[in-house]
């Protein structure tokens, strides 16, 4: 299975932090906001990576990332997405690079506190189809929200003013190579954007989606409040780990 971090976009409603600046190299806590993403794919087993960036900084990542050794990796692809067309849009870049694979596709402006090794594994086991992290939320209102009858996912809703469930979806998606057939067969939303809520349904409609409850906390880092959230986020983890170690 192969990583793709999505890295686009113009990063506006972190202006002016982003008049200089691609949104996901800023700083969480102690590291470049890029850095988390890509180390959850690693910790997860996953080594073959893309990033897909845009903007006005994308050469940026080269000189921050380069080929990855920091990360013990020996080779990090790079693709660039113009304009906004959606996160939909900015996966369908990746095709190329799949070939064929399966894929994990992670946001760049979300962080985890757990590996998600185990829903990789869980997905590997599936064979087919996709499968998505969720997470109980307080304000699901602001995410793509889950519809969930048991085991089953049977419908997600992009930002509802209704959520019908306080499960969020997170910006941790596992796929097969069909997605990018169903790319294919998006129409754009109201934004102009091809949408990620759209593939999802597309594998729920084929009965295909498994979904897992993320363990330990989630968050995403694209406005002012939830990048003050990261950075509290991982400097209280932080400290946590290191009174631990000093403590064993």
């Amino acid at each position: 299975m192969k990583g793709v971090v999505l890295a686009g976009g113009l990063g506006t409603r972190l202006y002016p932090l982003t008049r200089v600046t691609n949104k996901h190299l800023l700083p969480v806590y102690n590291k470049p906001m890029i850095y988390y993403p890509i180390q959850t794919l690693v910790d997860a087993g996953i080594t073959d990576i893309m990033i897909v960036t845009g903007g006005n900084h994308a050469g940026e990542f080269l000189k921050l990332l380069g080929n990855g050794k920091e990360f013990g990796l020996r080779h990090i692809n790079y693709t660039y997405q113009e304009g906004e067309g959606g996160i939909a849009q900015a996966l369908s870049l990746a095709e190329f690079f799949a070939d064929g694979d399966s894929i994990c596709v992670i946001l760049g402006d979300n962080l985890l506190e757990k590996s998600i090794r185990t829903s990789s594994v869980g997905f590997q086991k599936q064979r087919q189809g996709a499968r998505i992290l969720l997470k109980q939320v307080p304000d699901p209102g602001r995410f793509g929200v889950a519809q969930l009858d048991g085991s089953r996912v049977i419908g997600i809703e992009e930002k509802p003013k209704v959520p019908k469930s306080n499960y969020a979806v997170t910006g941790v998606y596992f796929y097969d190579a069909e997605v990018f057939e169903i790319i294919r067969t998006l129409k754009p939303s109201g934004r102009g954007e091809l949408e990620i809520t759209d593939v999802n349904n597309a594998y729920i409609a084929r009965g295909t989606m498994a979904y897992d409850i993320l363990e330990g906390w989630w968050t995403d880092a694209g406005t002012f409040e939830s990048l003050l959230r990261a950075n509290q986020l991982v400097a209280q983890h932080r400290v946590s780990a290191a009174t631990n170690s000093a403590e064993s």
